[in-house]
């Protein structure tokens, strides 16, 4: 009687291990199929499409043969994975805690802005503003210059602390209506953004180049430093010439357009509020229509937004008399002013 009791029961039990393989089985394939009815082409698995896959291949002996989305490998690889994590977690570092994040970024924006900055001297810095941390803290979280260069002064702080005396000079190429190559030499102020020379060529070298240094510096007794960049028609009789000017050169690195920027703006608003809509017919019209635009125009009317809305000969503003307004190179810009 007790042994057909056991046989019994031996049965209903691998009765019910069936059905549990077969549940999980269902389980499993149910859930990858969850993931193809979504409407991406490539079904893209979420953590918790892992996360229920590696359950059940935990509890489900033949879950590799029930696979048809991802491999079993890609499984294996989630649980230990998981693993990990777990064990990061639970073996968490004990000892000195990190310092509040803001001050982490406190202290890099304070070395990127001031370069000669050692720790002690960032230190002394944050504890006028009431942050209490040691030097060596301070060096921990400073960021280690990769080359000797990021220790010098930035290129931006050579020219903010130079704008009153340096130009910049550089040259751009018009295009007739024959598609002849005209060349415009330019020459700007960084302090007020004025244009101080300009002049056109269509066979530009570089005696002619010296001539404009010379049209352009001629009377300039606050100029100190010139700016260019590395075009051919700057030879070395024209930094000769610089130098005897009693200017210092400084040419842009290679493919560095930004280190000259403020040439390179007025280029490009010569071309967009200019030549891009004028059709040239020579040498002489282009400088006529650039003489016109830049003193007439530019120079004494155009507001500037880093001059504060000026423009760079001084414009003061008026509030008295009739508004009237005077056309410039036909209409394409007005400039406007109040008389009695």
């Amino acid at each position: 009687m007790k042994s057909l009791v056991v046989l019994i029961f031996q049965f209903c039990w691998s009765l019910f291990k069936i059905r549990k393989s077969l549940v999980l089985e269902n389980l499993m394939l149910r859930q990858q199929l969850n993931i193809y009815k979504r409407k991406n082409k490539r079904p893209k698995l979420e953590n918790i499409d892992g996360i229920l896959l590696v359950w059940i291949s935990m509890v489900f002996s033949k879950w590799k043969s029930a696979l048809v989305v991802v491999k079993p490998a890609t499984v294996i690889g989630w649980h230990k994975k998981g693993f990990k994590l777990y064990w990061k977690r639970k073996s968490r570092r004990v000892g000195r805690p990190n310092i509040n994040w803001q001050l982490i970024k406190l202290i890099r924006k304070m070395q990127k802005e001031n370069h000669t900055w050692s720790a002690q001297r960032i230190q002394g810095e944050l504890g006028k503003l009431g942050f209490d941390v040691c030097d060596n803290t301070v060096a921990k979280y400073m960021r280690k210059p990769k080359t000797d260069i990021e220790k010098t002064q930035r290129w931006l702080t050579f020219m903010r602390n130079h704008t009153k005396y340096t130009v910049g000079i550089d040259f751009l190429v018009a295009r007739t209506i024959f598609f002849k190559s005209i060349h415009v030499f330019i020459a700007i102020s960084h302090d007020r953004r004025k244009i101080l020379h300009f002049a056109v060529s269509s066979k530009p070298h570089f005696q002619w180049a010296i001539q404009q240094l010379r049209e352009t510096f001629a009377f300039n007794e606050t100029t100190k430093y010139v700016i260019r960049d590395n075009d051919k028609i700057f030879s070395e009789d024209f930094k000769q010439h610089i130098e005897r000017f009693g200017l210092k050169d400084k040419p842009t690195a290679s493919r560095s357009p930004w280190q000259n920027p403020f040439c390179k703006r007025v280029i490009g608003t010569l071309r967009r509020e200019c030549l891009d809509h004028m059709i040239i017919l020579n040498e002489k019209h282009l400088y006529n229509i650039l003489h016109e635009y830049i003193f007439e125009y530019y120079n004494v009317s155009r507001t500037h937004m880093s001059l504060e809305k000026d423009s760079p000969v001084n414009r003061p503003a008026t509030t008295t008399g009739k508004i009237i307004s005077k056309p410039i190179l036909g209409g394409l810009h007005h400039v406007y002013s109040r008389v009695a």
